[in-house]
């Protein structure tokens, strides 16, 4: 993904990805729409959601800044960093492994969910693992 004409749609896709969970959550918290699972199934409760907001809008912001960068291959964030791309590319491997072990043992502590509850959150780390993965190998360039 080392092109701006593939990592920045990619890039741009992953964000509105990120960007649909935390609208689904706000969505959830002022309206509790049926057609939407409860909170329970979209946060893990490690943080309180009046400080995740706050959190998930900067990423959306920073994310945006980045995709637009990586789109343009214009700007401080545009690179090539070649190390940091690289280690962007390690943590985001760490990161998802991470989330896959999450899952593991989500599961296996409430066989009764299987195979989707409570899975908002670790698929949307994987989309966010992915967004660096992508981001890392554009850098890598």
């Amino acid at each position: 993904m080392t092109n701006p004409d593939v990592a920045g749609p990619v890039l741009w896709g992953l964000l509105a990805l990120f960007g649909l969970r935390v609208l689904g959550q706000v969505l959830v918290v002022l309206f509790r729409p049926r057609w939407l699972p409860p909170m329970r199934q979209w946060y893990s409760g490690l943080m309180p959601y009046r400080y995740l907001l706050p959190v998930q809008i900067v990423f959306i912001l920073v994310m945006g800044w980045i995709a637009c960068s990586a789109g343009s291959a214009q700007g401080v964030l545009a690179g090539p960093h070649r190390t940091s791309g690289r280690g962007l590319v390690a943590f985001s491997a760490v990161y998802a492994a991470s989330m896959v072990v999450r899952y593991v043992l989500r599961m296996a502590r409430r066989p009764e969910e299987r195979w989707l509850g409570g899975t908002i959150p670790i698929v949307f780390h994987v989309v966010l693992a992915a967004f660096l993965c992508v981001y890392g190998s554009f850098l890598s360039r």
